[in-house]
């Protein structure tokens, strides 16, 4: 049996919508990427997986067994949202979002962190907060190990082991050397705690310290992550590329979005750098129960995720125009919702983005 072949400048993009708002910000987005897209002569051909927590309660589980077998046949996976709170998160997030990431080895999750125009955030005195954060996720802190041990009794633990190889520090290290280069101020920040995590924290700076070596034009250094959190609050024109662990890159880029204004404009990206695998791009929101079907989610920082799968699937040119959109807009202030202080619906915060493409 013959394969049947894409057209020549067509690319399939795995869609799971997933839960919460997830649905409506990924309805509201692809309209205008798929226009972006159409605009540097190439096409989107969405691929729904209606998979998240409704399939869970449909089957018992998060996706199919052949999931990961359908996914692979993509250019790149656009997800809204994963998680509901009638699903234990250990469910929702480690039978769909963790087994994706893994089996493509999605190792950098890479989170742009900057003022937008016309957004008042809580550094909007300070208009060099420019940051991107490269976070392994791969292993880490994250990674699952552990365990309960002696459970009803009063010796009961719980032991969480973060696992980090060398080959893992290594390559999203090395990543972020090389985004940092690539960069204006040519800055590395380097998240650490080997004042109190003498194992993996060591490791994990001396690895660092040797990619560095690779990289005499970039300037880094070390930071404690609480020493790093304050600096970003009080000194963030020192910042530029952050690369973090997995635990430590969670967290500081959620305050870098918090500072930015609102998680609603935060979008991230999973990469499989080499390109083997597919890879993942979402917003940073999560899927926000308590305002899903209300239609009123701040649908930016899905759209700028979708800017960011246009620029890895190649196309710069569709990136630049949908991130100048995104700008026009909140720089105009006329379409805000509300947790800008607006009152626009979702649908009309994408509509308004869509209609700046140019």
């Amino acid at each position: 049996m013959v394969e049947a072949r894409r057209p020549s400048g067509t690319h399939r993009i795995g869609v799971i919508a997933g839960d919460g708002i997830g649905p409506e910000v990924v309805e509201a987005s692809s309209p205008l990427l798929a226009a972006a897209a159409a605009a540097d002569g190439v096409l989107l051909e969405w691929i729904p997986f209606p998979w998240g927590c409704d399939h869970y309660h449909a089957t018992g589980r998060m996706m199919p067994d052949d999931a990961l077998d359908r996914l692979a046949d993509t250019d790149a996976i656009f997800l809204g949202a994963v998680g509901r709170p009638d699903v234990p998160d250990h469910i929702s997030v480690r039978d769909l979002i963790l087994p994706i990431r893994r089996h493509f080895e999605q190792y950098v999750n890479l989170r742009p962190m900057s003022l937008l125009p016309g957004v008042r955030g809580a550094l909007a005195g300070h208009p060099d907060f420019d940051m991107v954060c490269v976070r392994e996720k791969s292993e880490g802190e994250y990674t699952g190990a552990g365990g309960r041990f002696d459970v009803g009794t009063s010796e009961e633990r719980a032991e969480q082991t973060g696992i980090f190889t060398r080959r893992g520090i290594e390559r999203v290290a090395r990543y972020a050397f090389e985004l940092a280069r690539s960069r204006p101020r040519r800055l590395l920040a380097s998240a650490t705690k080997s004042n109190a995590l003498q194992h993996a924290m060591v490791f994990w700076d001396e690895v660092v310290e040797e990619v560095a070596a690779d990289y005499p034009e970039v300037t880094w250094r070390p930071y404690h992550v609480d020493a790093l959190a304050a600096r970003m609050v009080t000194h963030p024109q020192t910042l530029d590329v952050i690369v973090a662990s997995n635990l430590f890159g969670d967290i500081l880029t959620d305050l870098g979005a918090a500072l930015t204004g609102s998680l609603g404009l935060a979008p991230g990206a999973n990469l499989n750098p080499e390109r083997l695998h597919p890879s993942m791009f979402e917003p940073i929101h999560g899927s926000a129960p308590d305002i899903a079907g209300r239609g009123i989610a701040n649908p930016v920082g899905t759209i700028w995720a979708g800017a960011l799968m246009l620029r890895h699937l190649g196309l710069q040119g569709a990136h630049d125009s949908v991130v100048r959109a995104i700008e026009a807009v909140l720089a105009a202030g006329a379409v805000r919702t509300p947790d800008l202080g607006g009152r626009a619906t979702t649908l009309e915060m994408a509509r308004a983005i869509g209609e700046r493409l140019g």
